[in-house]
């Protein structure tokens, strides 16, 4: 399956030659709301595992061929196979396993563009595969059935971003003040206080949690652990700071809390996820 497309966090294992895989930025219409999407084939059998770390995606995956072995926060068992699904935010590492046999397209919501896209609560989806007639009903299962008669992924593309962007069109916008809680969030690199959102939309600290955790999957406390880790990563990547320099600045206590969030989110620490970037 395709990474994450919004963070980059994952580290994939495939060598060259076994599998093929494509983004596609989506038009103007679907700005905001779907981040890329993809096209993976793998072309020869072979054990096949990617992490994927704790992000803001929430993937709606459309498979042709064999399904993924998912296991959250842990390696999958026989029991946590899925072919065409959707996907909540987890607080926490993703493992996916295949052999060879995997081919779908995978389209990369963000928390409000997917909220906007399935029309439901999007807790019914946090730390948790949801098969795509459960989500999206005989208009998923048409969907399935069009992608895989399609002559080619240009086609397919086609389809998919068409079929996105009139769900969206018809859609109801989050409620505004989520949406604003929300980009707060995003905006300070998960720093701003919980308390000071709420006293800005003058609700309680528990309406707010109530109908963010609705809308978005987690609560502003989890969604902000998300965004400081991946914005502490993203340092990682781009300079040689060291880790107290970058928990400094991105809003931990003291580097010994960097560390546990990465445990927590990424299943790793800092040093290890340094050395396989």
């Amino acid at each position: 399956m395709s990474a994450k497309g919004e963070d980059g966090s994952n580290h994939h294992s495939p060598g060259l030659g076994q599998f093929e895989m494509m983004r596609c930025a989506p038009g103007l219409g679907l700005h905001g709301a779907v981040t890329d999407i993809c096209f993976y084939r793998e072309t020869a059998p072979g054990y096949f595992r990617d992490v994927e770390y704790a992000s803001l995606t929430v993937p709606l995956v459309i498979s042709f061929a064999e399904p993924f072995s998912i296991g959250l926060g842990k390696d999958p068992s026989d029991n946590d196979r899925f072919a065409s699904f959707a996907a909540g935010l987890y607080a926490g590492p993703v493992v996916i396993e295949s052999y060879g046999g995997a081919c779908c397209v995978q389209v990369n919501f963000t928390p409000l563009g997917a909220r906007r896209f399935f029309g439901l609560p999007m807790s019914e989806l946090t730390d948790r595969m949801v098969g795509l007639d459960d989500v999206l009903g005989l208009e998923g299962i048409a969907l399935r059935e069009r992608l895989g008669n399609a002559r080619d992924w240009s086609a397919r593309f086609a389809i998919v971003e068409a079929f996105v962007a009139e769900r969206l069109a018809e859609a109801r916008e989050t409620q505004a003040e989520i949406a604003w809680a929300y980009e707060r969030i995003i905006a300070s690199g998960g720093r701003i206080r919980v308390s000071s959102l709420a006293d800005r939309l003058g609700w309680s600290r528990k309406h707010l949690l109530g109908k963010f955790s609705n809308a978005i999957g987690v609560g502003p406390k989890t969604l902000s652990r998300i965004v400081r880790f991946n914005r502490a990563l993203g340092h990682s990547k781009r300079d040689k700071s060291d880790w107290a320099d970058i928990a400094a600045d991105c809003g931990y206590a003291d580097q010994a809390h960097l560390v546990r969030e990465f445990r927590d989110l990424a299943g790793e620490t800092p040093t290890t996820l340094a050395v396989q970037a």
